[in-house]
């Protein structure tokens, strides 16, 4: 008599699925709630977790008008309350998430640390595109991009491949 191998089966795949799995999400606390996002920091950690602000033209500006898609031929939608709506206000539109506001919200909605939420925006994107050779970290031989923002995470220098591209005076508080 034959000794049976044991089958995986659909339950042993989406296990191992489920723990190769990197998600990405919109941490602006308005797409997924304090909850979800403290939920799948819990779940999947810093390192299959990435931020991602899957931002529109309207990313950082102020509330009001803005348009979704093509400036031609593109979709008429309203920012408001953190994000941009259709219209008559019955669906989200799309993100106008910044990278420094999904920091801070992985922090305080996450309660992350500051170390994770960094992860989260840098390093596990990078690997996620196959970049982590030359992105994602500080590492002699890897490309000198690099954010400096201050204990509030306001951006203040950005610098790209070595050279400062947007640089803004810190004031004291």
């Amino acid at each position: 008599m034959s000794e049976r191998k044991p089958r995986i089966g659909i339950l042993g795949i989406m296990q191992d699925l489920y723990d190769d799995m990197t998600v990405e999400i919109i941490g602006d606390g308005i797409h997924l709630p304090s909850p979800f996002l403290q939920l799948v920091y819990k779940i999947k950690g810093s390192h299959r977790t990435a931020l991602i602000t899957d931002a529109m033209r309207a990313a950082g500006m102020p509330p009001g008008e803005s348009i979704l898609g093509s400036l031609h031929n593109g979709i008429k939608v309203i920012v408001e309350d953190g994000v941009a709506k259709l219209p008559d206000g019955s669906a989200f539109a799309g993100s106008v998430a910044t990278c420094d506001r999904l920091v801070r919200n992985m922090i305080s909605l996450g309660k992350t640390s500051l170390q994770e939420a960094i992860t989260m925006m840098s390093a596990t994107p990078a690997h996620i595109m196959g970049v982590q050779d030359q992105k994602g970290s500080l590492v002699a031989g890897k490309d000198a991009d690099v954010v400096i923002f201050d204990e509030d995470i306001r951006i203040y220098t950005t610098i790209v491949k070595g050279k400062i591209v947007y640089n803004t005076s810190v004031t004291s508080k």
